[in-house]
């Protein structure tokens, strides 16, 4: 077993079940098993293992904490009663032992079962063995970023009713979610209220979101649920219940697509042993590259090859305004799913490198707008919920899957102009006006200039020497006549603006002009020459990417 990380365990298991107060070793510190120590068993070897502490609460399982500690293991779980956990500061008797034992400490709410939260654990676990870290809590980062989509609390459940994930949250929590979470299943009165309702035959038979009101008497918030299907088969149900805020105005929209992917890692995990099946992310990446032929994809997906296709490549920056928030790449992936498979059914969404990138197939030629405002869409979701930055470079719908390197090379190339010409987000959340969402028609002459320059900046015999000499003078007497001439060129040659822009008196500007001619032999009357220089200016002067 490869095993996950303490943090991977957090973000998937977390509140309401348990509180983590990591060790020296911190939250990357890994889980290689699940072990169960009663105080009556004999002491075992627990190399990066997670000691479940059964029979003992509290400052009764100190010894056991320890002793799991001296044995390798990596963190230890304990019950800890309301009392405690209320005053468990640094003073805490437990997590003091703990700590210097180097051993991460899980406190567990006393109602929580051990088989339950073992099981947990080691569902968790066993998606790391198959998928591997990213994998590792697929439906889990998927609620939480439901919940960030939706402002709601958000529980998915197989067709049984069963509790496959939920989202971590500090709002107000009802009694049925905490009954769900706690329980493993909703609680029997409620489902007959909701069989008695018709909301199950509803969420069995369409991609209908369903409403269920507020029930005071029940102690139940106001919920939305949808069905997770493929094609006729019911294989779960998706609710989002109702917070200290109203929940979010799109927030049937993301249900929809969060619905169609939850359906993708279901029959995911219940595929996973086929021989020689590929993921959808893998088909979808390896179609971006180059590595798996659009035949290939179409074949496996049931595309038609020869649709027209465009491509939404996201790239994530730090956030501002004060906010450490940040998404990590796999949560960036769930909310850009979450969105374009509400769009198109058969969306694609995967990373290469640092980039996520939407392929969204059978997208007429003349969607521009609509691509725009779904890509909108996300951005300002991602940005208003989380405070994440994120810049979008839409590529031009082109027919055919073998377009789509074609397509995606147009939004990388769109994503890098958008970096260099730094526009800086306004904060407007105003239908089409984000500064962070571009077409190639929006920023054709930074694409093409970026691009002339790299070829410049790849070829240097094509460079005039000139150039070249009027920098290495600016350098051995501390002048300033390349930016000068630049400033000129830029203004078209409108003296009195380029020196405002520097800053000088336009008489000083005319004596700097005359001086670099006069160094380099620049010929500033030849309209080729003039552009050439200003190319060059440019490239010596633009930041390093």
């Amino acid at each position: 077993m490869s095993g996950t990380t303490l943090r991977q365990l957090l973000h998937a298991i977390g509140d309401p079940l348990l509180d983590l107060h990591p060790a020296d070793a911190g939250l990357d510190a890994t889980v290689s098993g699940i072990t169960i120590l009663d105080p009556d068993d004999e002491l075992g070897s627990y190399p990066e293992e997670l000691v479940l502490v059964i029979g003992a609460r509290g400052r009764e399982a100190i010894r056991y904490v320890r002793a799991a500690a001296r044995r390798g293991a990596t963190a230890a779980a304990v019950k800890v009663d309301p009392a405690q956990q209320q005053a468990s500061g640094n003073s805490s008797e437990l997590r003091t032992a703990a700590a210097e034992a180097g051993i991460a400490l899980l406190a567990v709410r006393p109602d929580v079962r051990w088989d339950q939260l073992e099981t947990l654990m080691r569902e968790v676990l066993g998606a790391a063995a198959i998928e591997g870290e990213e994998g590792t809590d697929d439906l889990f980062s998927l609620a939480q970023t439901l919940a960030v989509l939706t402002a709601g609390s958000v529980t998915i459940e197989d067709a049984g009713n069963r509790v496959l994930a939920y989202s971590r949250s500090d709002d107000e929590v009802d009694e049925l979610r905490r009954l769900s979470i706690l329980g493993w299943e909703g609680p029997e009165q409620y489902l007959a209220k909701l069989r008695e309702w018709g909301v199950f035959q509803r969420l069995r038979v369409g991609e209908e979101v369903v409403r269920i009101a507020e029930r005071p008497d029940f102690g139940i918030r106001r919920r939305l649920a949808i069905g997770i299907r493929a094609g006729t088969q019911h294989l779960g149900t998706i609710w989002v219940q109702e917070g200290r805020e109203p929940i979010a105005e799109r927030a049937e929209s993301a249900l929809l697509g969060a619905a169609r992917v939850a359906a993708t890692h279901l029959l995911r995990q219940r595929n996973e042993a086929v021989p020689g099946r590929r993921s959808r992310q893998d088909l979808a990446s390896g179609l971006l590259d180059g590595r798996i032929s659009p035949d290939l994809v179409a074949g496996n997906l049931g595309l038609d090859p020869a649709r027209p296709v465009a491509v939404i490549a996201f790239d994530a920056r730090p956030g501002g305004d004060g906010s450490a928030t940040e998404l990590n790449r796999a949560e960036l992936v769930n909310a850009v799913s979450v969105q374009v498979t509400s769009f198109r059914r058969a969306a694609l969404v995967t990373t290469v490198g640092s980039r996520v990138y939407a392929l969204l197939p059978d997208v007429p030629a003349r969607a521009e707008q609509q691509l725009r405002s779904l890509a909108e869409e996300i951005v300002r979701v991602l940005w208003r919920r989380v405070r994440v930055r994120v810049r979008a470079g839409i590529g031009s719908p082109l027919p055919g899957l073998a377009q789509v390197g074609r397509v995606r090379g147009e939004a990388d190339r769109v994503v890098d102009a958008m970096g260099r010409k730094g526009k800086s987000h306004q904060g407007d959340d105003q239908q089409g006006s984000d500064p962070d969402v571009a077409t190639i028609a929006d920023l054709r002459a930074e694409v093409l200039l970026s691009e002339t320059l790299a070829m410049l900046e790849g070829n240097p015999d094509l460079r005039d020497p000139a150039v070249a000499a009027l920098g290495t003078y600016d350098g051995n007497h501390g002048t300033e006549l390349s930016a000068s001439l630049l400033a000129f060129l830029d203004s078209m040659g409108d003296v009195r603006g380029a020196a405002t822009a520097l800053h000088v008196h336009p008489n000083t500007l005319r004596h700097r002009i005359r001086r670099a001619t006069a160094v380099s032999g620049i010929d500033l009357d030849d309209p080729r020459a003039r552009l050439l220089t200003h190319l060059q200016l440019v490239l010596a002067t633009r930041a390093p990417e």
